[in-house]
């Protein structure tokens, strides 16, 4: 299974580069891993909401643009479907039966997603009603796409 994960900014702490690196590099026993990263615009103190629209659009253009046709497309949203993690192992696993072989994660930027994101999306995931920051989701997906494949073929990591 090919998963690429599109998300807008650069990881900055050292930290979370880390445990990405860490994750990924778990998952290339299971599947091929990739991370895209485009740029992200600049939101001056004050933004009305005219003004993130258009910062929202521009993220929107580049996200879009990295998106292939044959991807599955998953956005995390807040107001996204929320599994535990043996049902996101489960939906992984039948999206692969059911002959998905490229999904994309997508996580926005910090004003969120633009709706021409969410309408290209197949789907909205939601880890928790809280808030994260952007670099540490990351990191939380990582893992949770490892934990899944490990639920998958039953080793030990899950416990």
């Amino acid at each position: 299974m090919r998963i690429t994960i599109i998300c807008v900014g650069k990881v900055k702490e050292s930290f979370y580069r880390d445990a990405i690196g860490e994750y990924s590099k778990r998952l290339s026993r299971y599947c091929k891993l990739e991370i895209v990263e485009v740029a992200d615009e600049k939101t001056p103190d004050g933004a009305g909401a005219a003004a993130a629209e258009q910062i929202m659009e521009k993220e929107a253009r580049r996200i879009l643009e990295k998106l292939r046709d044959d991807a599955f497309v998953c956005t995390l949203e807040i107001g996204g479907k929320k599994f535990s993690s043996e049902e996101f192992s489960g939906w992984m696993e039948k999206l692969a039966v059911n002959g998905t072989s490229h999904i994309a994660f997508v996580i926005g930027g910090s004003l969120g997603l633009h709706e021409s994101v969410r309408k290209r999306a197949n789907l909205a995931v939601s880890f928790s009603d809280m808030t994260f920051p952007h670099q540490l989701m990351r990191v939380i997906l990582t893992e949770q796409i490892y934990r899944a494949f490990c639920i998958r073929n039953g080793t030990p990591y899950h416990k």
